[in-house]
This record gives C-alpha cells, structure tokens and sequence, in this order.
C-alpha cells in the first residue's frame, strides 16, 4: 500500500464530514467507502446491515450475542462489527488510494503508511443550522440532539482505540468547517494530500 494515499474523516455531528468526505473523493477521482464498506463487512459475517449501519450509535462493548456459528461466535456482537470493520477497511486501502468516513478507520490504519486523518469540527451555531437544513428537522431540542449524537461516536471511537475522539494528537488535520466552509476545508485537504508523499 506504499503508493497509496489514504483519507480518514471524523467528523463532529452537522460539521458536514460526510458532504466534504465525497465531494473530496470525487474531487480526487478516488472511491468514498462508509456504508459501501459496512455493507461488505455485514456480508462477510452475516450479521445485519442495519446493526452495522448503527454500529456507532449502538455503544461498544454489547453484551449482545449472535447464534450464528463462526470464528467470532463468543464475541459480543458490536465486537464482531467491529473486527469485520477492521478487515473491510484494510482490504479497502489495500486496494488503492480512497477516503474513508468513520468506522474508526485513523485508529485501524494507524500503522499504514500514507494515511491522512482528518478530524472535521465547528461550533454549535454551525452545526444546528446545517442539521436543520440537512435533515429538514425542526430546532427544537437540535443542539441537545447534536450533543448526543457527539457523545456516541466519542464512545465508540474510544472504547476501540487507544487515541482520544476529537483531540488534536489523534489527527494529522483539524479543521473548522464552520469557519472555512465546505470547499474551504475540501482545499486544505487536498494541499495536506499533494503535500507529502509520506503522509
């Protein structure tokens, strides 16, 4: 995987990661993998793909099991979505140069060579308003909603990695897309992209 340039995006909810995580990738002329890759992880172990495609939002450390025989067959199921996580995403960089939204994929690819980790942020004004007019939701109890949905991911990413949901050290780049934008932050990820070889 020398030769290939892998982006990783986390994301604060109602930043816009996801929007920025596409357009970038279709940007670059590369894939964009979030629930393509659940999807083929679901497959692989047969569990369902609505279980994967809440994984983050399910907590971590289920005390949940799966009848299913197999080699995960007395590991909690959000474990075994995540191990399936872990193989999709290493066989997903493996394959060439992508971007990668969640699922944890800067602390699974930590030891790969040419990963940029992108955490995308911005403050509470910014994200109520953009929820709002993504989602088409009323402004009641938004932030409250927001917040939540922040503790979520913050859990699952850290009960799977050793690094810190949103902290700087965990992330090559840290952007404010409340600040800059959505194209303001697609540009300073592709300058940090282009910028070195060895990311």
């Amino acid at each position: 995987m020398d030769k290939h340039k892998i982006i990783t995006i986390s994301r604060q909810s109602g930043s816009g990661g996801r929007e920025i995580g596409q357009k970038l990738a279709k940007q670059l002329h590369i894939p964009f993998y979030d629930k393509k890759l659940i999807g083929l992880a679901a497959k692989k172990i047969g569990i369902s793909k609505d279980f994967f495609e809440n994984a983050e939002n399910n907590g971590a450390g289920s005390v949940l099991y799966t009848i299913a025989p197999g080699a995960f067959f007395d590991l909690p199921l959000s474990d075994k979505v995540y191990l399936a996580q872990c193989t999709a995403i290493r066989e997903f960089a493996q394959q060439g140069s992508c971007v990668i939204f969640g699922c944890c994929a800067n602390e699974i690819l930590k030891n790969s060579p040419n990963v940029l980790n992108v955490f995308i942020y911005a403050d509470i004004k910014s994200r109520k308003k953009r929820t709002i007019e993504e989602y088409h939701t009323h402004a009641e109890k938004i932030e409250e909603h927001i917040l939540v949905e922040d503790k979520k991911q913050a859990a699952y990413f850290n009960y799977y990695s050793n690094m810190k949901f949103g902290r700087t050290e965990s992330y090559h780049l840290c952007i404010n897309s409340g600040y800059i934008g959505i194209n303001g932050t697609i540009e300073l990820i592709k300058t940090a992209y282009f910028a070195n070889a060895d990311v």
